[in-house]
């Protein structure tokens, strides 16, 4: 038997293919950077570390010119607006906002800066040894190296309490909300109550993008020398 769908129900896409690689690449890289740095695999935690700089400068560069949920400027809004987002938290009913909440939109920005912080510190940071360093290491003191290696781990653990306070809010929007926000990450569709009308970038952008973010991203791991 077919199962019975709301005349006033449809399924629409939501988040693009981008959005979507970026986000799980950067799940499964930071897990896999803390574990190569916990087993000493200074290799693998640098590599892993420059394909993390290289999603993070597409999905900046991806914020101003990619499709409309991910563009910083549909989402990202005042304290007015999160405010008063943050007041229809008690209420029960699946918020029905295509893309980000105004509270997610936030979260989202914090994720990301700490990941530029952590990306680029690591960057200059130097071993208590002097063996291990990062490519623009040379560009400052060994004294300021190790200062910038303690601000690298500390911000990690700022990291991780990020994560934590972002899967809880995955769990409260799926208990409480009874609002699936894992599936359309997945699939990249979701249920509205009305179309949307949402627009997505043309792939040849989605490329143009990817170029331009995997080409800093080896120049800055050659030391920003050709």
């Amino acid at each position: 038997m077919r199962e019975r769908v709301a005349p006033a129900e449809i399924r629409a896409r939501l988040w693009d293919a981008p959005v979507r690689i970026v986000h799980w690449a950067l799940v499964l890289l930071i897990g896999f950077s803390w574990g190569a740095a916990e087993f000493d695999q200074m290799l693998l935690h640098r590599i892993s570390g420059y394909v993390i700089l290289g999603l993070l400068v597409f999905r900046i560069l991806w914020g101003f010119w990619g499709s409309r949920t991910a563009l910083f400027a549909s989402f990202v809004k005042g304290p007015g607006r999160t405010l008063a987002y943050l007041k229809t938290l008690p209420n029960r009913s699946p918020t029905d906002v295509p893309g980000h909440n105004p509270l997610g939109a936030w979260s989202v920005l914090a994720i990301l800066g700490v990941l530029a912080f952590q990306v680029t510190t690591g960057l200059f940071a130097v071993d208590i040894d002097a063996f291990e360093a990062g490519p623009l290491s040379d560009r400052v003191s060994f004294e300021t190296g190790r200062q910038i290696a303690e601000l690298h781990e500390a911000s990690f653990t700022v990291l991780q309490v990020l994560v934590v306070l972002h899967v809880a809010a995955v769990l409260f929007y799926l208990v409480w909300k009874r609002s699936n926000l894992i599936g359309p990450m997945v699939t990249g569709r979701r249920r509205f109550a009305a179309d949307p009308g949402l627009t997505f970038a043309p792939w040849w952008r989605v490329l143009a993008t990817a170029v331009v973010a995997a080409a800093f991203a080896w120049f800055v791991s050659k030391g920003l020398r050709l």
